[in-house]
């Protein structure tokens, strides 16, 4: 039986911060004996030699599948991988990188990291690594990854090849604690307008928020967008520490309850960064548990817009525990409640396979398309405080909804992006024009706005395809032709300069999901009168 573990992609679980719980032996022995007793008799008699720990592993999967979706085993090799993303930092060079013909490309070189201090840049090209060659050799990314990665102060060597040098540049690494941010994008959209793009609320997501949010301020910002779409959550007191800066001293921001745990309201406290200005909040079907928490509070209160898509619908709050070998589980304790007392969590008595398909099947419902289509499971109706309805028992429903057009797809972009290609073919391509490109567009606003895909461009595209073997779709190419030139000027614009350039990139000229432009249109006209938004 395969373990059922968490993917590193998609954090859906609510995590508490509390102090991990370290199990305790049940004596129940309806319980503990029988488990202990079928164990016994399997070693004693069993046919065939077994590995036990591997029994016991599947047997602790098969009982939390019985409780619900999101209460999961970690077993121990995997543990510090998976909290790794939540920590928000692990240890090695400080580099993103691609592997693009079996040659490994930096993406780009983390600000403040060891790599970067030392001059590693986006384009070069890793030849080798402790003398090793790992040029054309095949390498997998977790090879990459094992010679990259080791303890702070450890040393590893690299030899480079750069664009304009006329042989290897050698590099000595010294391995540092390496960030990993949460803020994915923050930029002025408007003279008075601010975007943030946080994708996960981790350790130290509250410590990079702030520091945004306050440039923006200091750059003129009136109002902001939010944007936690496909944000799939993470640690609880982090969520309630960003509503905590949109919401008034003692406002309550959710409250906590189960079985074994009493509730336990949370309030704001009166010194938030951005209790003033109009707020809009972007979720769709990949906003998840924490992210519910910060939207659900903001459109309980009536302090903001929710713009998009319903959201996931996970409303079950985990908490670590862990096992006797080092192993962990992540148990369900208690529901969370937003201030208006919804439940987000959406129904999980169908099994595990049914809860997490449900997400894929808003396509084929139609939901995605058409806002009529939004059918959650509990139709009880909740007020907010200016008396607006607003639904539980299956996500956040968005105040504005905004479908996503699947006019432009076809299955030669889906190719393109599922094999690579666009990724692969910007990095190359940023690395032959970096300067050039750099002279001409200063800054990411003068790129957005000036850099088109050439036809040039988009014929060498089609030829590095047609190299990895996906053939030019000619049909499919007047489809997505539009979908892909802004795809890979996002790319191009990320590679230039950051993840930053590639949010901004993609949100002005975004043809499939136009809730950013619906923000921005919100914050332009009478939409917050209209829907009774409280002023501030």
């Amino acid at each position: 039986m395969a373990l059922r573990i968490l993917p590193l992609t998609l954090l859906c679980f609510l995590w508490t911060t509390r102090a991990t719980v370290h199990a305790q032996q049940d004596n129940d022995p309806l319980t503990t004996g029988k488990l202990g007793s079928l164990m016994y008799h399997i070693d004693r008699m069993y046919v065939d030699d077994v590995d036990k720990n591997k029994l016991v592993d599947a047997a602790i999967v098969s009982m939390l599948a019985e409780l619900d979706p999101h209460s999961i085993y970690i077993p121990k090799e995997d543990l510090e991988e998976v909290n790794e993303p939540l920590k928000g930092n692990f240890e090695g060079v400080g580099i993103q990188f691609n592997i693009i013909r079996d040659t490994i490309y930096v993406v780009d070189a983390i600000p403040g990291g060891p790599s970067e201090r030392i001059g590693i840049r986006a384009g070069d090209r890793i030849v080798k690594i402790d003398m090793e060659n790992v040029a054309g050799v095949s390498f997998k990314n977790t090879d990459v990854m094992k010679r990259l990665r080791g303890k702070k102060g450890t040393k590893v060597d690299v030899s480079i090849l750069r664009k304009g040098e006329h042989g290897p540049l050698d590099f000595t690494i010294t391995r540092d604690r390496i960030p990993i941010f949460s803020v994915e994008a923050a930029y002025m959209a408007e003279p008075t307008v601010g975007y943030i793009k946080v994708s996960r609320f981790s350790a130290t997501t509250m410590k990079e928020f702030r520091e945004k949010l306050t440039e923006l301020k200091a750059a003129g910002m009136k109002d902001l967008v939010l944007d936690l779409q496909g944000n799939g959550g993470g640690y609880l007191r982090t969520a309630i520490e960003m509503a905590d800066e949109f919401l008034g001293d003692r406002k309550l921001v959710v409250y906590t309850e189960g079985r074994t745990s009493p509730r336990e309201d949370t309030y704001a406290t009166k010194d938030g960064l951005f209790e003033k200005g109009r707020l809009v909040v972007l979720v769709d079907e990949g906003s998840a548990s924490a992210s519910e928490i910060v939207s659900g509070a903001i459109q309980d209160w009536d302090r903001g817009l929710i713009v998009g898509r319903r959201s996931f619908g996970k409303g079950l709050v985990q908490r670590p525990v862990m096992l006797s070998d080092g192993s962990a589980v992540r148990l369900t304790v208690s529901r969370y409640y937003t201030p208006s007392g919804r439940s987000i969590q959406k129904a999980y008595d169908e099994g595990v396979e049914a809860y997490q398909r449900e997400r894929s099947e808003r396509w084929t419902k139609g939901e995605l398309t058409s806002a009529d289509s939004i059918h959650p499971a509990d139709t009880v109706r909740y007020f907010t405080m200016n008396k607006r309805v607003v639904y539980g028992g299956g996500g956040i429903t968005p105040d504005l909804f905004v479908p996503i057009d699947t006019s432009l797809s076809s299955e030669y972009f889906g190719q393109l992006v599922r094999r690579g290609i666009l990724n692969t073919f910007a990095l190359a391509t940023v690395d032959q024009h970096r300067n050039e490109w750099l002279a001409t567009y200063p800054h990411v606003a003068a790129f957005s706005q000036q850099f088109q895909v050439s036809d040039a461009l988009a014929k060498a595209l089609q030829d590095q395809a047609a190299k990895e073997e996906v053939a030019f779709d000619a049909e499919g190419w007047a489809r997505s032709k539009e979908l892909i030139g802004i795809r890979l000027k996002a790319l191009i614009a990320r590679d230039l300069w950051d993840t930053s350039a590639y949010w901004q990139v993609i949100n002005a000229n975004n043809p499939v999901d136009r809730s950013y432009q619906r923000a921005l249109e919100a914050l332009s006209n009478d939409t917050f009168q209209r829907l009774g938004m409280a002023k501030f």
